[in-house]
């Protein structure tokens, strides 16, 4: 999906720490850098929103379960009926696995996917009372739920700071040198300590969308970067110079 065009504006950012900072362990960066890091990332998307469609917690949580090798685009374009007709976990389970297979045939591994979401609705009723759990203990019990998408439902549906590593951030941060790890989990641990508390909440829906539109895998786009003076990726295309930096407001 491509950003739509959006006017330039300019902001005036610090310049990057002296060189001789010392770095923060685990990472290529000084404190310093990483608090600038964010706070550019902060003017950038004041109020960062996830793209996933939603009207509750419980249609969050099958959003976010039919998102694994999907794009939000893709899930938003199936779900958008199903949400209308079945936004409970009893509506859910009354539809059945064939009918929710119907809705989300376009999605990949929808077959697997439908079983999950009915099996999901079940445990619901069964074991929390239809109510999603606000536990990532308990979120990761429920069937086709990982670490990655408790981490989003606890951050989008009850407002807890939290890392959830999808490929675009485990990219970055391997990539940027900012948290670098061998697993998810890793990435996710080195970037909950690092990022300042004041930044730690939106975090990692900026760092999404940094990897989303900006720092793409397979050419990251440099010159359209807000953080390019400050990143230590060992292939950026372009140096910036720091006191200003190209800024194009962002919607989402």
């Amino acid at each position: 999906m491509k950003n739509p065009k959006r006017k330039i504006d300019q902001i005036s950012v610090s310049s990057a720490t002296p060189a001789k900072a010392r770095r923060v362990a685990g990472t290529s960066y000084s404190a310093a850098e990483i608090h600038e890091i964010f706070r550019r990332f902060s003017i950038q998307r004041p109020e960062p929103k996830g793209e996933l469609e939603h009207v509750n917690p419980f249609t969050l949580l099958v959003a976010v379960v039919l998102s694994a090798q999907a794009t939000d685009v893709g899930v938003n374009k199936a779900t958008r009926a199903l949400f209308k007709i079945a936004d409970t976990p009893e509506k859910m389970l009354a539809l059945g696995e064939e009918k929710v297979g119907d809705y989300i045939r376009t999605i990949g591994l929808w077959r697997n996917k439908a079983k999950n979401v009915i099996t999901l609705s079940q445990t619901l009723i069964n074991d929390y009372g239809s109510v999603v759990p606000d536990s990532r203990d308990e979120l990761v019990k429920l069937p086709g739920v990982g670490r990655k998408t408790a981490n989003v439902v606890l951050s989008m549906a009850f407002g807890q700071a939290t890392m959830a590593v999808d490929t675009h951030i485990f990219r970055i941060g391997n990539r940027l040198g900012l948290a670098p790890g061998k697993t998810p989990e890793q990435v996710e641990d080195k970037l909950m300590k690092i990022i300042p508390a004041e930044y730690l909440y939106h975090a990692h829906h900026w760092l999404i969308l940094h990897g989303r539109y900006t720092c793409k895998a397979r050419k990251p786009e440099c010159p359209a970067c807000i953080i390019a003076d400050i990143c230590k990726a060992a292939e950026k295309t372009s140096e910036m110079p720091a006191p200003l930096v190209p800024l194009p407001p962002q919607v989402f």
